[in-house]
């Protein structure tokens, strides 16, 4: 894949925790309303999307917020309706209710499964499958019930929490059926899904991640 002119490492809202302020899936980046048209086209280009400026519930954090695939997003049930009018001319959407509905926080998804933070009801699960068509199972990364800051899926490759154990990582195998690896970003932030937006095109890590990082990141998702 040819890398040339493409920027790999960037910030968002002036923050490396990309993953925090945006999320992607293969065709779209959600990222907040400060985000410059600079940083819009270089994400664009990069993940090979459609950048979109959003918010929900008029705050910025949309990656903690919202999460989604190729056929819809989950965001916190806290959005207002004409946010959510403005993703639905985008894509599918539905709400996360309950006490635990920061989508983004709890759901790490690509277009074939979901890991699911291990508290979600019955009913958050029901609605993460129908809305992403995937299978879901709740389960924790190196100990953290925030799954989707704890690791990043794409559609090629698996990048989870440094201190994941054998049997998380033997689980998200077996769930995702992709190679699955350990990592940081950010130098050293072992919550790889807050620092970095990745999809099977292309990904775009934080400004403190280190050529190390970037090399287990372009192996484990497979970019080599």
């Amino acid at each position: 894949m040819g890398n040339r002119g493409l920027k790999r490492k960037l910030n968002i809202s002036g923050s490396p925790v990309l993953g925090v302020f945006a999320t992607c899936t293969e065709e779209l980046v959600f990222v907040p309303y400060d985000t410059s048209a600079e940083t819009m086209a270089e994400l664009e280009k990069s993940l090979g999307v459609i950048a979109l400026r959003s918010s929900v519930g008029g705050s910025s954090i949309i990656g903690s917020l919202l999460r989604g695939n190729s056929r819809g997003v989950l965001v916190a049930g806290f959005v207002l309706d004409k946010e959510m009018r403005q993703i639905r001319k985008h894509t599918k959407a539905a709400k996360l209710a309950g006490e635990l509905n920061t989508a983004g926080n709890l759901i790490l998804a690509n277009d074939t499964a979901a890991l699911v933070h291990p508290d979600l009801s019955e009913k958050s699960v029901g609605i993460i499958k129908k809305t992403l068509g995937v299978d879901v199972k709740r389960g924790t990364l190196g100990g953290l019930k925030t799954v989707g800051m704890a690791g990043i899926a794409t559609n090629k490759g698996v990048l989870v929490h440094p201190k994941s154990s054998s049997t998380e990582i033997g689980a998200i195998e077996e769930l995702f059926n992709l190679p699955v690896d350990i990592g940081t970003v950010n130098f050293g932030s072992p919550l790889v899904g807050s620092g970095l937006l990745a999809n099977s095109r292309g990904y775009v890590t934080g400004e403190e991640t280190t050529g190390p990082e970037i090399s287990r990141i372009e192996d484990t998702l497979g970019y080599l």
